[in-house]
């Protein structure tokens, strides 16, 4: 009687299997593919790498507002420490800020205008949503905290209106 051999998964494979398991993977690396897989006479070969998914998101087309003339910018540009005021709005979320409702047009607020409650103050465009931010009371508004075009973050200031 012949002797019996054992084999596990390991010891099944041969030296032509393990080179062409090798060869898979440089294929896998050379090609940019996460997983190969081959049948090769009734046996199949399937060679994969672990894949990190990265979520990415794709701005929108920054829209840039007219350059405003020199002696309005100190205006706009409210220090932070007024900030605190109880009359500041606060981003309700996490996106980028639109002064105006479309590339070339007039922005929604300056610094000095009067607003009624609910009026848009400007837009935030978040996951390709835009959202109108809304006066939460009339007023004067007194400070715009954002610039066009830019990023904010939640509980960020965005306008103050007294």
């Amino acid at each position: 009687m012949p002797p019996t051999k054992k084999t596990s998964a390991k010891s099944s494979l041969t030296d032509p299997d393990l080179a062409l398991i090798t060869s898979l993977a440089e294929i896998l690396n050379d090609t940019g593919l996460s997983e190969i897989e081959l049948d090769r006479k009734g046996t199949k070969f399937r060679v994969a790498k672990q894949v990190t998914a990265v979520a990415t998101v794709a701005s929108a087309p920054v829209m840039h507002a007219p350059a405003a003339p020199a002696h309005e910018a100190p205006a706009t540009a409210a220090p932070k420490a007024s900030a605190d005021h109880p009359g500041t709005v606060k981003s309700p979320m996490v996106g980028t800020v639109y002064m105006a409702p479309s590339p070339g047009a007039a922005n929604f607020i300056e610094v000095g205008a009067s607003v009624k409650e609910g009026q848009t103050l400007l837009i935030i465009e978040a996951m390709k949503t835009m959202n109108q931010i809304h006066a939460p009371r009339a007023g004067k508004v007194t400070a715009i905290y954002v610039d066009n075009g830019h990023p904010v973050e939640y509980g960020e200031p965005l306008v103050a209106i007294e």
